[in-house]
Parts: structure tokens; C-alpha cells; sequence
């Protein structure tokens, strides 16, 4: 379902959720992926509203969103070929400073809600927007391939290797059959949504250990964790389908078993680490820059047709549909 949103409907009541991503800001035309997957043949997906189009889209933030975002920006090419895309990959929360703060972005890339403070940001521009879903992600673990003695964590051992409250050094520590070896930590930033979810809403703690090594860019925490013997990580579920070669997953136990993240398991709510995937795009652009509305329309058309490619779970097809529909009525009635 959209939500038009005025920042005082926000006001009203916004379900907080905590999740994240990020990378180094930067923006690149669309065609240079920023993280997994690729483009594929959006076969039996739906075009935009036709017509020749020019002009430039500004996208910035989910390092987590931004691989989705990319594939469908590639085969919008293809169909308007004069309509530049520039993505940024600054993270969620790097993201909504650029859409509400200075207000030069038409959309962004979100792996969590927008937070109070953010749409106060809008609020206070004058930034209206509406808030799409477009997906769900299944946040991964994952260790060195080496470290064969552990296979499952339960959230009591997440909150040893990552909380605050006198982290883990060693594996020992984390579990007594563990071993004796030093431990490091590969995470998101604390401008990453994907952090935020991790901790906020996995472990339900306000913050993390402070002796890790963070990056905004999933590729160089899936980099750490395959050079380092015995170190832990976490991003996307995308990346690691992209790295699974080279890195093991971990299952996660949130009190009922030890259960794999997958497509299957996100979908049936088994795995306990699954989270919503958004777009954020500014009214104005889309009520008044027909590039920026052909352009959501094309999205919301094929994102079903590449997120699986991609490493990501459909949203029902009849939301998508009902979300289309809503903004053809809004665009109709300027």
C-alpha cells in the first residue's frame, strides 16, 4: 500500500522499524553496479507510461537497495535511453540527510522505515514524499570459511560478539564449546540502515561494540570476513548470495531452532532476521518531472520480474499494482 505522506501525517504515527545499509557516497550513472547481482532480461515486466523522455533522476542511500535499484535502472535505459540515473550509495541514513536535509535527491533508497527525526528534516524543508515497498531483504551472517566449529548463533551469542556490554574477544567467549581464538568484527556503519536493524531490532540494544571494523561498503565487510581467520560479519542477503563461494552463513536461532536464511524461510517468517526494502520519492518530482514518474512506474512494473535475480523477496503483485494505480490517480489530478 502507498503512503502519501504530508511530514504531518508522518507526525501522526510511523511505525519505527530499525534497519540499514550503506556505502561511501559517490554516484555513478546507471550501467556500473554498485554491489550483487546484475541485470537480467526484465521479461514480462510492464514499461513506463511511453513516449520519449530525457532529463536526470538523483538516487542516493541503501547500499542494501541500491544493486535492485541499478538492474532496473539498466533496462530503463533501454527503454529511455536519454534519462540518466545517477545513484548514490550513502547509506540509509546518509541517504534521507541528502532527500530531507538538502533536498536534492528525487529518491532514496531506504532497508528500513524513515525514522521521526528524518521526516522532521522533510517537515521542515517542505519535502513531501510517498514511501513505496518494494521488497524484502533476509539479513545474513556470515564467517570465514574456515571456522567449521560454529554453524548457528541464538541472539543471546549475537549479542556477545556485537553488543556493548563487554563484547566478546574470542570465540570462548561467545559460547563455551567455541574455541579459543581471537574473534573480529566486520559490520555496517553507524549510518546503515542494515546496522540500525541489527541492533535495534535483532538484539534490541541502543548500540553496538565500538571495536569493529566498519564500512559502509558490503563488499569490503564481505572482503574482511573472507581475509580474516575467524572473523564475523553481516549485510544483505544479496551479497552473500554474491560471496557464497567464498564465505559461510551462518543459521540463526531466535529462540525456535536454528533456521538458514533464504528466499523460502523470509517468505514463511521461519528465519528471524527479514526486513522491508523502500523507495522514498519526493512528490514534487514525481507530480512535476515526467521522467522521475515514468521512471517509478517502470520500477514498480518490473521489480518483481529481477529482485529474486538479484538476491531479494517479491512483494505481493496486487500491491504493486494498487501502489501504480495511486500514483497514475495523483499524477491525473495536477
Amino acid at each position: 500500500m502507498t503512503r502519501w505522506r504530508t511530514t504531518a501525517t508522518l507526525l501522526a504515527g510511523v511505525t519505527l522499524l530499525a534497519t540499514a545499509c550503506g556505502s561511501d557516497p559517490g554516484e555513478r550513472a546507471s550501467g556500473g553496479a554498485p554491489g550483487p547481482g546484475g541485470t537480467q532480461g526484465a521479461a514480462g515486466g510492464e514499461p513506463g507510461a511511453g513516449g520519449q523522455l530525457s532529463g536526470t533522476i538523483a538516487i542516493d542511500g541503501s547500499s542494501t537497495v541500491a544493486p535492485l535499484t541499478d538492474a532496473i535502472a539498466e533496462e530503463y535505459a533501454n527503454e529511455q535511453p536519454d534519462v540518466v540515473v545517477n545513484l548514490g550509495v550513502s547509506g540509509t541514513g546518509g541517504g534521507f540527510e541528502r532527500f530531507c536535509a538538502t533536498g536534492d535527491t528525487d529518491i532514496s533508497n531506504a532497508s528500513r522505515p524513515i525514522k521521526q527525526e528524518e521526516a522532521d528534516s522533510c517537515q521542515q524543508n517542505d519535502i513531501e514524499f510517498i514511501e513505496l515497498r518494494i521488497g524484502t531483504d533476509a539479513l545474513t551472517m556470515v564467517v570465514n570459511p574456515q571456522s567449521d566449529f560454529v554453524d548457528c548463533l541464538t541472539t543471546e551469542d549475537v549479542v556477545r560478539v556485537f553488543g556493548s556490554d563487554d563484547p566478546a574477544d574470542t570465540w570462548k567467549q561467545v559460547r563455551s564449546g567455541f574455541p579459543d581464538r581471537p574473534l573480529t568484527v566486520f559490520a555496517p556503519g553507524t549510518d546503515s540502515g542494515t546496522y540500525d536493524f541489527m541492533v535495534e531490532d535483532v538484539l534490541d540494544l541502543e548500540s553496538s561494540r565500538q571495536d569493529f571494523q566498519a564500512s559502509e561498503d558490503d563488499n569490503v565487510i564481505a572482503q574482511g570476513v573472507r581475509g580474516t581467520p575467524d572473523a564475523w560479519g553481516f549485510f544483505g542477503f544479496a551479497y552473500f548470495l554474491e560471496n557464497q563461494d567464498t564465505l559461510k552463513v551462518l543459521a540463526y536461532d531466535a529462540g525456535e531452532g536454528c533456521v538458514e536464511p533464504s528466499v523460502e524461510t523470509a517468505q514463511d517468517d521461519s528465519y528471524g532476521m527479514t526486513r522491508p526494502l523502500f523507495l522514498y520519492v519526493k512528490r514534487e518530482s514525481l507530480l512535476d518531472r515526467p521522467h522521475v514518474a515514468d521512471f517509478v512506474r517502470f520500477y514498480l512494473g518490473n521489480v518483481n520480474s529481477l529482485i529474486e535475480d538479484v538476491g531479494y523477496i517479491p512483494v505481493p503483485a496486487d500491491q504493486l499494482d494498487q501502489t501504480r494505480d495511486e500514483i497514475d490517480e495523483a499524477r491525473q489530478g495536477t
